[in-house]
């Protein structure tokens, strides 16, 4: 099984040398346009394997997409990160083109890839991959529900002083600091209800927290995270090549699902060999519809700005 990786960065890395480690994959390959970067990334990781007994192939490229041919998933990394003070929105005008571009070069020679998009503003820039590529919607997920639930099981655990593994919960919604959805309601400790555990205001600032999580990360490294999103992917990707049908909330295109149309927004979702194939429907309550529908005013705002690379 082979994944591409375009965007060498810190996400990009991470996620590949998780892949490696992991034996996810048979083959990653990195991709990035700035010269020996990608060459570099790949160099590193494979200089691991001797110390952690990885047999995955890991090899960088500059720019050259046929050496991505024939790969199984495309993980879309590309575009500028976020800085202290940036919005996941502010970086529309920037990552659209790119992203774009990528999607349509990627495809030229693995035309039956399954695509996962990391890319900020994720959600957008899963509507805008899906769109311009034209491919069905089982095959374009954007990773973000995976990050944020993640996240949100990191503060309920300090929360709980509870180990972490002990722990299950799910982000909906848009994958932006006033857009996701913490299901608090939902959220358990070894299969019991965490409000047994939690004060209601306690609950309230897990959520609070985990809704901001990026941007504190952010405000300490001074650029976005890469561990938990570079390993977040590969738990995705790990599901897609191993058909294990993971419940993963993901960003896909819904069609009445939740309620709403022509959008790609956070939501459970088996993933398998297929890429998307399921969208779960939780029974939300009444605010948890609310606040659903709110984060999808947001989202589709964000996506019409995607007009004129669209055209």
């Amino acid at each position: 099984m082979k994944v591409t990786i375009v965007g060498a960065g810190n996400v990009g890395a991470t996620c590949a040398d998780v892949i490696s480690y992991r034996g996810i994959a048979s083959e990653v390959v990195l991709l990035d346009i700035k010269e020996g970067f990608a060459e570099g990334k790949a160099m590193d990781i494979m200089q691991c394997a001797p110390n952690t007994g990885f047999n995955t192939k890991v090899s960088g490229i500059t720019g050259d997409y046929t050496k991505t041919a024939n790969s199984n998933v495309v993980v879309i990394t590309s575009g500028i990160p976020r800085k202290p003070g940036m919005t996941r929105e502010e970086l529309i005008g920037i990552n659209a083109g790119i992203v774009k571009g990528v999607a349509e070069n990627v495809l030229k020679h693995s035309p039956d890839a399954i695509i996962v998009v990391v890319s900020n503003p994720m959600d957008t820039m899963t509507y805008l991959t899906l769109k311009a590529t034209g491919l069905p919607k089982n095959r374009v997920i954007g990773m973000g529900g995976a990050l944020d639930s993640s996240r949100f099981k990191y503060y309920l655990s300090k929360a709980l002083d509870k180990p972490i593994g002990d722990i299950d919960g799910m982000v909906i919604g848009g994958h932006g600091d006033t857009t996701m959805i913490p299901l608090t309601r939902l959220a358990s400790y070894n299969g019991m209800p965490v409000s047994g555990f939690l004060e209601q205001d306690v609950l309230d600032k897990v959520a609070a927290d985990t809704m901001v999580g990026g941007a504190t990360l952010t405000g300490l490294l001074g650029t976005s995270a890469w561990y938990a999103p570079g390993a977040s992917v590969a738990y995705l990707v790990d599901s897609i090549l191993n058909d294990q049908k993971k419940m993963i909330a993901c960003s896909v295109f819904l069609e009445g699902e939740y309620g709403q149309d022509d959008i790609c927004m956070g939501v459970p979702c088996i993933i398998g060999a297929n890429g998307l194939e399921q969208i779960v429907d939780i029974k939300l309550s009444e605010d948890e519809k609310a606040k659903f529908a709110k984060s999808a005013d947001a989202v589709r705002n964000m996506n019409a700005d995607l007009k004129e690379v669209l055209v």
